[in-house]
């Protein structure tokens, strides 16, 4: 490109930005108009408000008995007890250290009328047991064994500060 459509170029574009510039030194005095006009026009009518509607009153006469959402008497009597229930009192035995996951049933004795099961700890050692003794870290009270199973009972906080039996079991490990 020459030196002169260069400046020819240059002179263009100033005249453009001129004219712009131009445009916005009118100043806003239309606008200041507009505005006040459209605040002097009065406003439409409101809408009316809605109707409430009334209702019946009603009278609870049943003030003086028992609150039909609060516990009845024999449940609260069970969740006392519950509260007031403690684990059972007994010298604690060897194989209620370990967790009731962490024992293994190994086999049965028959020994006339009762049935012993033979419960491996996690350190090996066998022990036989009865209906009766109790296994595992929340007092498992064995009350039943079979040639394939023991029935256990465990008392666990129920966590309104009370106790709560829950059912268990251990199955014979084939291991």
């Amino acid at each position: 490109m020459s030196t002169g459509s260069m400046q020819t170029m240059l002179r263009c574009g100033l005249l453009v930005a001129l004219l712009l510039l131009g445009g916005c030194l009118k100043g806003t005095e239309d606008l200041h108009k507009w505005v006040a006009d459209e605040k002097n026009l009065p406003g439409g009518p409101l809408p009316p408000l809605p109707v409430l509607k009334t209702f019946e009153t009603f009278e609870y006469k049943a003030q003086t008995q028992r609150d039909p959402f609060a516990p009845s008497l024999a449940e609260q009597k069970a969740e006392e007890d519950a509260k007031n229930a403690v684990p059972d009192p007994h010298p604690k035995e060897k194989l209620e250290e370990f967790a009731l996951d962490s024992l293994k049933m190994v086999g049965t004795i028959n020994t006339g009328p009762a049935m012993v099961a033979l419960i491996r700890d996690p350190e090996g050692t066998v022990s036989r047991v009865k209906p009766g003794n109790y296994l595992g870290q929340n007092n498992g009270k064995i009350r039943a064994i079979h040639a394939d199973s023991l029935e256990l009972v465990e008392l666990v906080s129920n966590g309104n500060g009370g106790w709560m039996e829950r059912p268990a079991s251990i199955e014979i490990s084939t291991k």
